[in-house]
């Protein structure tokens, strides 16, 4: 069974529920989805939101190991995603050698701005935390304890971990920034990452792929 959390954010519910039948529409194993959601983390994570978060899933996503019981493999992703591509391609990639596998980007937005006015935030490792593979039995550092009260440096930057070589590299194709990086074919493309707004906003209505999107969504919708 592939183990998948998404975040989830009340503003970006739509983008949850679309992701999540492109995951299941390619996918060759078993995937079980589950939510991200705070209203499910009550007494587990209560951090109180600060204004640099620009979504409500920025700290919990480190929630992922101790939700599956530091045990096995699970996966994270944010909400503002479109596989197009088997995630089991993406699973079966896990190296028991490292406690956390992710696209390293080098990424520094030019923006000060977000999607819905949020402040953009730039610091080292920015979005690396956007795709995870956790090995959860490495990651026993982030207890509830922990991720309700660390910064959000400490978290984003991997400051619980005892080393950087204990993050591995997965192929930038798993998490392609749009609009950020260059475009490519779809054909060279696994998952993209509407990071700085999907077409789900107005304002971002026509970003790159989001036909893509689109056709997702109304895949999803149609019945019969």
């Amino acid at each position: 069974m592939i183990k998948v959390f998404i975040g989830y954010d009340s503003k970006e519910t739509v983008a949850f529920h679309v992701l999540s039948h492109s995951i299941h529409a390619r996918a060759s194993k078993p995937v079980a989805i589950a939510p991200l959601m705070l209203s499910q983390l009550h007494g587990l994570f209560d951090r109180p939101r600060n204004n640099l978060q620009s979504t409500e899933f920025s700290f919990s996503r480190f929630m992922v190991p101790h939700l599956s019981n530091y045990e096995g493999w699970s996966m994270f992703c944010d909400c503002d995603m479109l596989m197009l591509d088997d995630i089991a391609k993406l699973w079966a990639l896990r190296d028991d050698r490292y406690a956390v596998q992710l696209v390293k980007h080098s990424h520094v937005p030019p923006e000060e701005i977000k999607f819905l006015g949020q402040t953009q935030t730039k610091y080292e490792k920015k979005n690396w935390s956007s795709v995870m593979l956790f090995n959860n039995s490495k990651c026993r550092a982030l207890t509830p304890e922990y991720v309700n009260t660390a910064t959000g440096l400490q978290l984003h930057q991997f400051k619980w971990l005892d080393d950087d070589d204990l993050i591995g590299e997965i192929p930038h194709r798993w998490n392609h920034l749009v609009d950020y990086d260059p475009p490519k074919p779809v054909s060279e493309l696994s998952l993209i990452h509407f990071t700085e707004g999907g077409p789900y906003f107005e304002a971002y209505r026509n970003c790159g792929y989001a036909d893509l999107w689109l056709r997702e969504r109304d895949a999803m919708l149609a019945a019969g």
